[in-house]
């Protein structure tokens, strides 16, 4: 019996010509032939107004909250059913997060509550659009022209996904896309800072490169440079963006396995789901689905163990996904505010299927068949 993984890295096959020519062409730090390719990618296919390749997500988070220069005392808010990165980026300049419950029909954050966290140290929103699934931005940024406050998107999951036609990551006056190796688009590490709000873009680009003024040089439009901000070493190599690129090159070609794949899932559960014995991801009318992954909802958290258990003994890995940040062992001592039920039921009840581009029709057949049989 073949072992069915949960993820299994796709390589389109050009990632190491890529890397051999970065190589050969006697620059592999940081911001050279391969990163100005993979910047003009996403400028000229999503319009965004500027973007960064950045060594992580986790780095493109941490440039966000030195753009809007956070500090100690100002309140942010981010969801608690989310990964770690989305909070710690704002911790680590000393702000306090205020933790935003999931709505009851998906994981995203209840927008409808938004506003009742809002406070006047409230300095930014972050919304996680989760399994590529988009949050209600219109919402979002009406509460944020009200309140005149930031909104970051954490697009981790959404590469080549859109709220009402508009690409997410492009919405809010930053954005943040991750390369990750179980991402649908990857280079092992990296990320993508967006910056939407062209007066964030000559900072932006100052953080990027450790506090100086190195690309102005560059372009000739300083006769000098030297430290002039804050900052760090946030671009990544050649190599990494050499990578990328191959992989940016067959996006349409990933994405459209990827959704493939996608529907097949959903379709061969949905009678289960229609018998009451599972719940399926919803895709909200305003938004596109990229594929990224598939889950389903159990009942408790005694079946999901029980499931998993099950699919492991015939060869199929699945997994459950976060844990509520506000429970953590970080968090949990320091929370201040009041529970967060559908963070929680998420935590508990949210089961990952085995999900990559190289996932085989009878493969996906297979592991319907046995959860199906599982729940009969």
């Amino acid at each position: 019996m073949n072992m069915i993984p949960f993820n299994k890295p796709f390589l389109t096959g050009k990632e190491t010509d890529y890397i051999v020519d970065a190589v050969n062409s006697g620059h592999i730090s940081g911001n050279g032939v391969f990163t100005k390719k993979c910047h003009n990618f996403f400028q000229e296919k999503y319009e965004f107004h500027k973007v960064l390749l950045t060594t992580s997500c986790t780095d493109a988070l941490e440039m966000c909250a030195l753009l809007i220069d956070i500090k100690p005392g100002d309140e942010v808010i981010v969801p608690s059913y989310t990964f770690v990165s989305t909070a710690l980026a704002f911790v680590r300049q000393g702000a306090k997060v205020i933790f935003a419950d999931s709505s009851v029909n998906h994981p995203n954050l209840d927008v409808d509550k938004l506003e009742s966290l809002i406070t006047k140290k409230t300095r930014a929103i972050v919304p996680v659009h989760y399994a590529s699934m988009a949050v209600d931005m219109d919402k979002v940024m009406a509460l944020a022209d009200k309140y005149n406050i930031f909104v970051i998107e954490d697009a981790a999951q959404a590469i080549n996904t859109f709220y009402k036609g508009k690409p997410l990551g492009g919405i809010g006056h930053l954005g943040a896309f991750s390369f990750h190796e179980t991402k649908n688009i990857i280079s092992g590490e990296g990320g993508l800072l967006i910056i939407n709000d062209e007066k964030l873009a000559e900072r932006a680009e100052i953080i990027w490169e450790k506090g100086t003024n190195r690309a102005s040089f560059f372009r000739g439009e300083v006769n000098k440079y030297g430290w002039v901000d804050t900052g760090s070493s946030f671009l990544p190599s050649e190599i990494t963006a050499a990578f990328l690129y191959a992989q940016l090159e067959k996006m349409d070609m990933i994405q459209r396995k990827r959704t493939y794949i996608w529907n097949l899932y959903y379709n061969g559960l949905l009678h289960l789901s229609e018998q009451g014995k599972i719940k399926l991801p919803i895709v909200p009318e305003y938004s596109t689905n990229n594929g990224h992954m598939f889950y389903i909802l159990c009942k408790s958290l005694e079946e999901r163990k029980n499931l998993i258990f099950y699919l492991k003994e015939r060869g199929i890995l699945s997994v459950f996904h976060y844990l509520s940040l506000h429970k953590s062992e970080f968090y949990n001592n320091i929370y201040e505010g009041e529970e967060l039920p559908m963070s929680d039921y998420y935590t508990d009840h949210l089961l990952r299927l085995p999900f990559y581009f190289e996932l085989k029709d009878n493969e996906i057949n297979r592991i319907i068949k046995h959860i199906i049989d599982f729940f009969d």
